[in-house]
C-alpha cells in the first residue's frame, strides 16, 4: 500500500482526472492533494484523499516534504499533475523495490504522440552541460533495454516511487532548489548513500508535458540558479563517475 502526492497549481480538471485514475488502483491508500494556489478544484469524494492548501506558494521540493509528513504508509509517491495513468504503472514499480539495495523506482516515460521521454539520465558534469548547450550531448542512454530492470544516474520527477524509510532518512528534497534539478539533487544523495534506483520498463505512464518556457527570463533564472545550487554540493558532483561508483 503507498501514498501518493500531487501539487496543484491552477491544473484543475487535469487534477481531478488523475485523482479518478489514481483512486482505482488496489496499491493506493492514501492521495494527498496540496493546492499551491487557492483554486477551485472538484476532486472526487473519497475517504482517502486529504487536501493541503498553502497560505504561499512553495517550491517543488518543500511541497512535497510537507505532503510527506502526513504519509502513514511505507511507500511514498510523488506524481506531477500532468501524468495520465494508461495502465497500472505499480505492480511492477513495488516489485522493483522488493530488493533491499533499492529505494526508488520510475517508470518508462512515453510523450502525448506516444514516443518515449529521456526521462532516465546521466549524472552531467559541468563539461556536460557546455556540451549540451552545444547541441553535442544531452545525458541520455543509448542501450536502455526494452524488457527488464535498469540502472539509470538519475531519473526525472514527474513519477517517482520511493521507500518512505529512505525519503526520510535523505530529509526528502532539498527545498533550496525551488525549482529544476531537485530530482538530480536527491538521486545523488541516494547514490551517495549507496542507495539504488530502479527504471523499470514493464511500468509506463504518459506525461502531457506542460513545459515552462526557456525564453521566460524567470525559469531561465530558476534553471541556472538550481545548476549552481547542485553543483556547489561537492565536487563528487563535477566529476559524476565519483556518484556511479558509490552505487556499486
Amino acid at each position: 500500500m503507498l501514498t501518493v502526492s500531487v501539487v496543484s497549481h491552477g491544473h484543475g480538471a487535469m487534477v481531478a482526472h488523475l485523482c479518478g485514475q489514481l483512486l482505482a488502483l488496489p496499491e493506493l491508500a492514501q492521495l494527498i492533494v496540496t493546492l499551491n494556489i487557492e483554486e477551485p478544484l472538484e476532486l472526487p469524494q473519497d475517504a482517502r484523499i486529504e487536501v493541503l492548501r498553502n497560505e504561499h506558494p512553495k517550491g517543488f521540493g518543500a511541497n512535497h516534504n510537507a505532503a510527506f509528513a502526513h504519509c502513514k504508509t511505507d511507500m511514498y509517491c510523488v506524481v506531477n499533475p500532468d501524468i495520465e495513468l494508461p495502465e497500472n504503472p505499480f505492480p511492477a514499480l513495488l516489485a522493483a523495490l522488493e530488493d533491499p539495495s533499492i529505494a526508488l523506482a520510475a517508470p518508462v516515460v512515453l510523450g502525448a504522440s506516444g514516443g518515449v521521454e529521456d526521462s532516465w539520465r546521466r549524472f552531467p558534469s559541468p563539461f556536460d552541460l557546455l556540451l549540451k548547450a552545444l547541441g553535442r550531448h544531452d545525458g541520455t542512454y543509448s542501450d536502455v533495454p526494452s524488457t527488464g530492470r535498469f540502472d539509470p544516474d538519475w531519473v526525472a520527477g514527474m513519477f517517482l516511487l520511493f521507500k518512505a524509510q529512505d525519503y526520510a532518512a535523505l530529509g526528502g528534497f532539498d527545498e533550496r532548489f525551488f525549482l529544476y534539478y531537485e530530482d538530480v539533487d536527491i538521486c545523488a544523495r541516494l547514490r551517495t548513500a549507496k542507495r539504488g534506483i530502479a527504471g523499470c520498463t514493464e511500468a509506463r505512464i504518459v506525461h502531457k508535458a506542460q513545459r515552462a518556457s526557456w525564453q521566460n527570463w524567470r525559469y531561465r533564472r530558476y534553471h541556472l540558479t538550481s545548476i549552481t545550487r547542485y553543483f556547489s554540493r561537492g565536487w563528487q558532483r563535477i566529476f559524476p563517475a565519483t556518484l556511479r561508483r558509490k552505487a556499486g
